[in-house]
């Protein structure tokens, strides 16, 4: 165990501490986008978890609180689709009330596909998130309907994000997963719909997260290009990371209309400064995005441990973590194609 364990400074072998919890609240979801959870793999055969294998949301929370007196000050919920977890504002009130050792609230936040967000807007609030990001992967509605491959309309997604702002929060990190020939024709279309409305559009990289979504590299737009293109039409100047480990370089616009991120974790891999941990809908940790296997707590949890016994567990699990896959795909080192089959995005969340 790391020697700071007590004192809520785990470190892991390459010195990285543990400051992010990213907790997946159900394996389902409502869309079918390609890169996530392709319809051809997740249809109506597919065995989802059974209720009853779910962390309940007190189990949920006393995990979260032993995280947090472990050093997490930031908690983000995640999927599937996290709205669809019944009663989810509940969730929600019971982890804004906790408090980190010098008694300060921890960053909330939570990532949706928007889709029911205008009717969860202000109850979410009202509970305590602090802050909330949407997927929009496009503006025009037939691509966006394509990606979703349910049909979804993109009207409803973006009266979702104005409830939100209605409801308080802001700023609004909007998503988009650019796939080069899918929908790298929206980039600049996005632009010009959030530039000057608060909003904050990050621009992600096609991932090659778990083995069903077919990612190709030749998919992939490097976030270099994608900034070149909107620099042509809107000059941008860099800004400097708000914290150390944060996913996204940021961009601001010349004119004041505000910023944009890219997310570049195939072309320019930030593993050295990643400092999250992933929690499972049924209660396992992963260590990595691109991780194959995960550590059971749910059992610890169900099997009568106390507290420090969970705790040491985390601890020692944590300080053996030397996970840093994106950094050795880009050496060479990894390859993405190898066969290992690694956990999905709609298990453990992007």
């Amino acid at each position: 165990m790391d020697s700071d364990a007590s004192l809520g400074r785990l470190t892991d072998r390459l010195g990285r501490p543990l400051r992010d919890l990213r907790i997946s609240v159900t394996d389902r979801c409502n869309f079918r986008c390609s890169y996530c959870m392709p319809k051809e793999v997740f249809d109506r055969r597919h065995a989802f978890l059974a209720h009853r294998e779910l962390l309940s949301f007190e189990e949920i929370t006393r995990l979260a609180r032993v995280f947090v007196a472990q050093g997490v000050r930031k908690i983000r919920l995640t999927g599937g689709e996290p709205l669809l977890r019944k009663d989810i504002e509940h969730l929600v009130r019971m982890l804004s009330a906790l408090r980190t050792p010098e008694g300060r609230a921890v960053d909330l936040t939570l990532t949706t596909n928007g889709s029911v967000l205008a009717k969860k807007a202000h109850a979410l609030r009202d509970a305590g998130l602090s802050r909330i990001a949407v997927s929009v992967d496009a503006i025009d509605d037939a691509i966006f309907r394509r990606m979703n491959d349910v049909d979804f309309p993109v009207a409803d997604v973006l009266e979702g994000v104005a409830s939100a702002a209605r409801a308080g929060f802001a700023p609004i990190k909007i998503n988009m997963v650019v796939k080069r020939g899918t929908n790298d024709s929206q980039i600049l279309p996005m632009v010009e719909h959030f530039r000057g409305s608060g909003a904050i559009v990050r621009f992600i990289e096609f991932m090659d997260v778990g083995t069903t979504n077919g990612w190709r590299m030749d998919e992939v737009l490097p976030s270099a290009e994608l900034v070149a293109l909107i620099n042509a039409r809107h000059p941008l100047e860099a800004l400097q990371p708000t914290e150390v480990g944060e996913t996204a370089q940021r961009w601001r616009y010349l004119d004041g209309a505000g910023e944009i991120g890219v997310i570049s974790s195939v072309t320019q891999a930030f593993c050295r400064d990643c400092t999250r941990l992933r929690l499972s809908t049924e209660g396992k940790v992963y260590l990595c995005l691109f991780a194959h296997q995960g550590h059971d707590l749910r059992t610890l949890l169900r099997g009568g441990c106390e507290d420090e016994q969970i705790a040491s567990t985390i601890a020692q699990i944590w300080s053996q973590r030397e996970d840093r896959y994106s950094e050795l795909r880009s050496s060479g080192a990894a390859n993405p194609e190898s066969g290992v089959r690694r956990i999905e995005m709609h298990y453990i969340g992007g």
